[in-house]
């Protein structure tokens, strides 16, 4: 244990041991019984260490560990015993904010000096002091500087002092370059899960309800779960990142769903990455660890793409010769090369203003953070700040031209995870290149305007054609998302969107039955010669031939489209305060746990209601040219369709979709199925999309604060 004693070695006074330079070396070795923090019972911790609350170390991730063993040494540079060290523990999330796990401090002025000595920190949560968060266990060795001599004392100290200050501000710059570092990835490996074989049962019934869970490093996906089976057909893809040269380990879990319970652990398997050629796909059969059965995946290994962070001094497209090369990349002549390379994004992140103050000393310590569907980079921290300059520059690669851009700002938090302060979420297709623009920041539902303001100037370059083939293609989800909860008002607004989609059919059922009762003559006698003429003379290929004239007439006719997103505020009744976000919290948890079947019931006629709205909301965006890049690709498709049915009989288009449906797993067994209409659907935007998409206008005249009430009213 730590020893309290405040006993200086032989020739310094206490005062000179308190203000003179000293080496701090730390050796961080284990955890004892942390804090939960996972659903599976388990957690990723990882340590921090702060000095003058700037952060001086951080240690690897111990994954699903709640005793771990990290056995890593620090050795760091300090001027004064009065600030002691601080220590935080957290849970690593991907995609997510890192859980608050417990946090100590170090006392510098008690330690003896000058031999190593054992110390175990008492892991605590400031906000509730009587939990018990576990232990950390370290070995310190403090020792001070030589002392220099007398006559030359206070020369000499200011010397040292400088000399510290730019070694630790280059240190500084080393860590920003390993943190930078540290977020690129090296290569992709894309996983084609396909199916399982002869997996072990583990209900009462004789089958199972089994999904896949993927681990690489700190990266997490989850397949779908297939109900009542043994031999599951998942066919899903999805790619992670290889942040390792070696490629790393590859953690494959196979779990059953069970409703109101803890779900039933069926069996693992590792794949070592490092084992496998690049730049060609294996086939791999999997068999389970502990269990029986097989996991038969398709995986692939290839070369990074475009990714990187730098200063505004070494913007990418910035350099004439760099931009033709991506240009050329991108051209007419390489649409039909790598599909699934579509184009790049390039962010400036310039600054932002008039940011929430966070912090009880009324300033924050803000961070950016940028998200393109899996990918995730963040900017710097900087500190006591609510208008920073961050001028960084971040390329993404862009694998679907339809993707949301999202950037949120946090505050970094001396005692907890980082705080929200602000989110904007700008749709690739709606980016104007090289135009530097002021967005409002939203709250994390993006529904409401919060305090402050990001400086972004953004540059999208792609293939117009490799884009429209992605289109029709199952879109990529997201690795982890928060797992969906029953929310009263989120039903409500999906049962009003439904009966929105049901009174517009009704609508017309009705104008077509007055027709029928001769409310209006003239509507009546118009509608019933059309009504011959069309029966009389109709083909088939006249059916995409209406749409594609609904599609035009829009086109030309629809003036509402350009202001259809502003009016979308009044078609939902949002609730600024946040209440059901803390209904989670303030439940005991064995009364969520009682309730946990009922609520799944819910949160499936949640969803379903927020399918058939979306459904219908996307059908009706497509004709309204919400997003024109994909009606006109509608428009194409149309024009093609009746072309075909005017040239061809009907019954040969039948005859070859019959054969291409019956060959197709024939000619690939291992094909993910898909359907075009669906997949192109997906990605028109919904109603709600469109409004958390809207751009809140940013008047440069007006405060923050005034600009927030003019936005909210």
């Amino acid at each position: 244990m730590l020893g309290m004693g405040t006993s200086c070695p032989s020739g310094f006074s206490p005062d000179q041991a308190r203000s003179g330079m000293y080496k701090l070396e730390i050796e961080l070795k284990r955890g004892h019984n942390l804090a939960v923090r996972d659903r599976g019972g388990t957690s990723d911790p990882y340590v921090k260490f702060k000095l003058a609350g700037k952060e001086v170390f951080r240690s690897k991730i111990i994954h699903k560990n709640l005793n771990p063993v990290w056995d890593e040494k620090t050795t760091l540079i300090i001027d004064s015993l009065n600030e002691p060290l601080y220590v935080k523990v957290f849970d690593y999330d991907f995609g997510l904010q890192d859980d608050f796990m417990g946090s100590a401090f170090l006392y510098l002025e008690s330690l003896e000096q000058q031999r190593t000595i054992p110390v175990t920190l008492v892991l605590k949560d400031p906000q509730y002091p009587d939990q018990d968060l576990g232990t950390l266990e370290l070995a310190v060795n403090l020792t001070p500087k030589d002392s220099p001599i007398e006559e030359r004392r206070d020369s000499t100290t200011m010397l040292l002092r400088r000399s510290w200050k730019r070694s630790t501000k280059q240190q500084s710059i080393r860590l920003s370059e390993l943190h930078r570092k540290a977020q690129l990835w090296r290569g992709i490996v894309s996983i084609a899960l396909i199916e399982g074989r002869n997996l072990m049962p583990m209900d009462p019934n004789g089958l199972s309800d089994p999904y896949v869970k993927f681990r690489l490093g700190p990266q997490k996906y989850k397949s779908k779960t297939v109900p009542k089976t043994l031999s599951p057909q998942w066919r899903e893809q999805f790619d992670l990142h290889l942040y390792e040269e070696t490629g790393g380990v590859l953690d494959i879990t196979v779990w059953d769903k069970d409703t109101g319970r803890r779900d039933d652990f069926i069996g693992r398997c590792q794949l070592d990455l490092s084992t496998l050629a690049k730049e060609q796909t294996h086939h791999l059969e999997l068999p389970l660890e502990e269990s029986r059965g097989f996991v038969v995946l398709l995986v692939t290994l290839t070369a990074s793409a475009a990714v990187s962070i730098a200063d505004l001094s070494v913007t990418p497209l910035d350099d004439p010769q760099e931009r033709r090369e991506i240009l050329q990349r991108y051209g007419v002549m390489k649409s039909f090369f790598n599909l699934k390379d579509v184009g790049i994004v390039q962010v400036k992140v310039m600054r932002a203003e008039g940011l929430m103050a966070a912090d009880v000393t009324g300033k924050s310590d803000p961070f950016c953070v940028l998200e393109l569907n899996n990918d995730r980079l963040q900017t710097h921290t900087v500190y006591k700040n609510l208008n920073p300059e961050w001028n960084k520059v971040f390329t993404f690669n862009v694998k679907d031209i339809h993707s949301v851009l999202e950037v949120t700002v946090f505050d970094e938090d001396r005692d907890r995870s980082a705080d929200f302060l602000g989110k904007v979420a700008i749709p690739l297709l709606n980016v104007r290149n090289g135009e530097q623009k002021g967005y409002l920041l939203k709250n994390k539902e993006l529904t409401a305007p919060t305090k402050g303001c990001i400086y972004l100037e953004i540059d999208v370059i792609y293939n117009a054609v490799k884009a429209a083939l992605r289109t029709v293609v199952p879109a990529e989800q997201k690795y982890i998302e928060e797992e969906p909860k029953v929310s009263k008002q989120l039903l409500q607004q999906n049962f009003n969107r439904v009966k929105r989609c049901i009174m517009v059919l009704i609508s017309w059922g009705t104008f077509i039955n007055s027709c029928f009762e001769w409310e209006s003559a003239q509507r009546s006698i118009v509608s019933f010669v059309l009504f011959v003429v069309v029966v009389w003379n109709f083909e088939l290929y006249m059916l995409p031939l209406a749409l594609l004239l609904l599609l035009v007439w829009n086109y030309f006719f629809c003036s509402s489209r350009d202001g259809a997103d502003v009016s979308m505020d009044g078609m939902f009744e949002w609730e600024v305060d946040e209440d059901d976000k803390e209904e989670k919290d303030s439940e005991p948890k064995g009364f969520m746990d009682k309730l946990y079947a009922i609520q799944d019931v819910f949160i499936s006629v949640q969803n379903a209601l927020d399918e058939v709205a979306s459904f219908g909301e996307r059908v009706k965006n497509t004709f309204n040219w919400t997003v024109p890049f994909l009606s006109w690709l509608a428009i194409t498709a149309l024009c093609l369709a009746t072309f075909l049915l005017y040239l061809i009989p009907l019954r040969y288009l039948v005859l070859a979709w019959g054969v291409n449906k019956f060959t197709k797993k024939l000619r690939d067994p291992y094909m993910i199925d898909n359907n075009e209409l669906l997949d192109f659907l997906s990605r028109v935007p919904s109603d709600v999309q469109v409004m958390q998409y809207h751009e809140l206008k940013v008047d440069p005249g007006q405060s923050p604060s005034k600009r927030r009430r003019t936005n909210l009213s």
